[in-house]
């Protein structure tokens, strides 16, 4: 079993992604549960999309990763990644974006918040870490609308995980609405 933990804050594109990951495993023949965890998410709160997948042809029963049973973490912001690092299996990999939304708390508060030192702490303390400079990315492209695609892109060039880039783009072709699919498309292109 695949399990697969994709966090951020409200609007970033996690639900999609998940949604995405979902039909890329099911069109291998993958049975597939995911699931939602919202906090306040339309004013900017935390989103975590859970997706487990039967890569072997076993059941998928519930469709929660318990914690320390995340093979994959992506993370569309830095504090998100920290926030859900007890979900990491031993030997997981994160895959994070670079740039930070200053949670609203911190903006209140007058509190710093440097995502630098973040990504740093990430990269010490997990074995398997991936850091995307997805502002220059989104800026190539034009669109920040494309984060998701770009860090599952980032996440999936390996290939270690069963999901290719071609099912990825197939997923796209699937799932995101018409007008956006080339878009998609080009994150990708962009991410490799």
């Amino acid at each position: 079993m695949i399990n697969i933990l994709l966090t951020g804050v409200g609007g970033q594109g996690t639900v999609l992604a998940a949604k995405m990951l979902a039909q890329a495993a099911q069109s291998k023949g993958w049975q597939v549960r995911t699931a939602e965890t919202i906090g306040m998410a339309q004013r900017g709160g935390s989103v975590i999309s859970h997706v487990r997948m039967g890569n072997l042809g076993e059941t998928v029963h519930e469709p929660l990763i318990p914690l320390g049973a995340a093979d994959l973490v992506v993370a569309f912001e830095p504090a998100e990644a920290a926030r859900v690092m007890p979900y990491l299996a031993p030997g997981g990999t994160i895959v994070t974006a670079t740039s930070a939304i200053q949670p609203v708390t911190v903006a209140l508060s007058g509190a710093n918040y440097d995502p630098g030192e973040i990504v740093a702490f990430l990269a010490q303390a997990t074995p398997h870490f991936l850091a995307v400079d997805d502002d220059a990315i989104c800026r190539k492209l034009g669109s920040h609308k494309t984060l998701n695609t770009i860090l599952l892109a980032s996440a999936l060039k390996g290939g270690t995980l069963g999901i290719s880039i071609e099912d990825l783009q197939q997923a796209i072709r699937d799932t995101v609405k018409p007008q956006f699919i080339d878009l998609n498309l080009a994150a990708i292109e962009a991410a490799l």
